[in-house]
């Protein structure tokens, strides 16, 4: 069992259909976060550690119901010995998940929560990963998909969609924009949404990166945790996981969780620090990421602050620079969102005795436009034995 609490004011709500906000405080401000009694939870170091998501099922506000439950989450956690100036560094790679996103593991609670309110139609706004994801795991249920994108999605995201048979809304605006008018139009045909911060269900999906990358580690929690942010759910999600399995005495520390933006887009760093609330046009190569109006930036905030976690900022040449240096020295090829991690690591001053973990929240073929791939050159079948002589000779 489980109940819903606001972020600001601590009123608490039972988990009725419809139930996105508090009622005293608003969009924003009221945003609602899901609340367990641990005590009442009996839980033991048995996970495994090639799992699915859905084996946290007593952390979990759902029950599963759909076939491809079992096959999100349990992506791999990669261990490489000095490599990037330190001795030991994880790579949570989620870029394995179903359609290649960290999104996954929000997007399945959210079918399973609109099959529990008995909800024929679900609708999301979204950059590109949270909308392909959606539309494929919904693809085998009875419920409709409208999907809402700004028109500048990346090629490999709108395939995804297309495939899948969603109802797609390409909009020429921002992805703030295009956020606001599906939840006018969403909200109020009544269709279940799978926008993040508004559903505080998504965030109890994304915790379980969390717990996956402490029992994939032995139950030794790494000191630091870098994640990629933009509205603030993935890093609110990590920060509670964390947090649950410390309350459940599972761990006794969390890793110190270490947001990074693209300085291009950095509103929820700026909060952050002190800036007061307030929204920004951005424009950065990590699409994923590129939020100017950062819709769980009050939980983001204070799930980060009492990890005792921070925010840093990278250029978008930092960025493509990491998403080749992680490619050729790990093989793990991340779409710009999920490589920030790698150049905030590089960017800190952490001691490099210190077990660090990135976490990859997609996968390159997402968007490879940041690739310099149009002028590679091309050769006959001549000139390769001629190339290959001359090099023996």
């Amino acid at each position: 069992m489980h109940k819903l609490r606001c972020i600001s004011c601590n009123c608490e709500y039972d988990p009725k259909p419809g139930r996105y906000i508090c009622d005293h405080c608003g969009p924003l401000l009221g945003t609602l976060e899901v609340i367990y009694d641990y005590k009442s939870i009996k839980i033991s170091k048995e996970y495994d550690s090639k799992g699915s998501m859905f084996q946290f099922k007593d952390l979990l506000p759902v029950t599963s119901h759909t076939p491809l439950d079992h096959a999100i989450g349990g992506t791999p956690l990669l261990e490489f010995e000095n490599i990037f100036g330190y001795d030991r560094v994880l790579i949570k790679n989620d870029g394995m998940n179903l359609s290649a996103s960290y999104k996954d593991r929000a997007s399945i609670i959210a079918v399973n929560r609109a099959i529990e309110e008995n909800n024929s139609h679900i609708f999301c706004a979204s950059t590109g990963n949270a909308a392909s994801s959606l539309a494929l795991l919904n693809a085998h249920t009875d419920i409709s998909t409208t999907i809402f994108v700004p028109a500048t999605i990346p090629k490999g995201k709108l395939a995804q969609l297309m495939v899948a048979g969603a109802e797609i809304f390409p909009i020429k605006a921002s992805y703030d924009e295009v956020f606001d008018l599906s939840l006018n139009i969403g909200l109020k045909k009544g269709w279940y949404t799978r926008n993040s911060a508004i559903n505080p269900y998504l965030l109890e999906g994304k915790k379980t990166g969390a717990f996956e990358i402490i029992v994939q580690n032995d139950y030794i929690p790494p000191d630091y945790v870098f994640v990629g942010v933009g509205d603030g759910t993935i890093i609110s999600g990590l920060c509670k996981g964390f947090m649950e399995f410390r309350e459940l005495g599972l761990i006794d520390r969390v890793p110190t969780v270490i947001g990074v933006q693209s300085e291009n887009a950095c509103t929820l760093k700026k909060v952050f620090d002190g800036h007061e609330l307030f929204t920004e046009e951005v424009n950065t190569i990590a699409d994923s990421i590129a939020v100017g109006n950062p819709r769980d930036v009050v939980k983001a905030c204070k799930y980060l602050k009492e990890n005792g976690g921070y925010m840093m900022t990278v250029t978008d040449d930092e960025i493509t620079h990491s998403i080749e240096l992680l490619a050729k020295t790990t093989g793990v090829f991340s779409e710009p969102a999920g490589a920030v991690t790698l150049a905030g690591l590089l960017k800190s001053d952490i001691p490099r005795e210190k077990e660090v973990c990135l976490v990859i929240t997609g996968n390159g073929l997402k968007d490879t436009s940041n690739i310099q791939i149009n002028d590679v050159k091309s050769y006959s079948k001549e000139e390769v034995y001629e190339y290959f002589r001359k090099e023996q000779s």
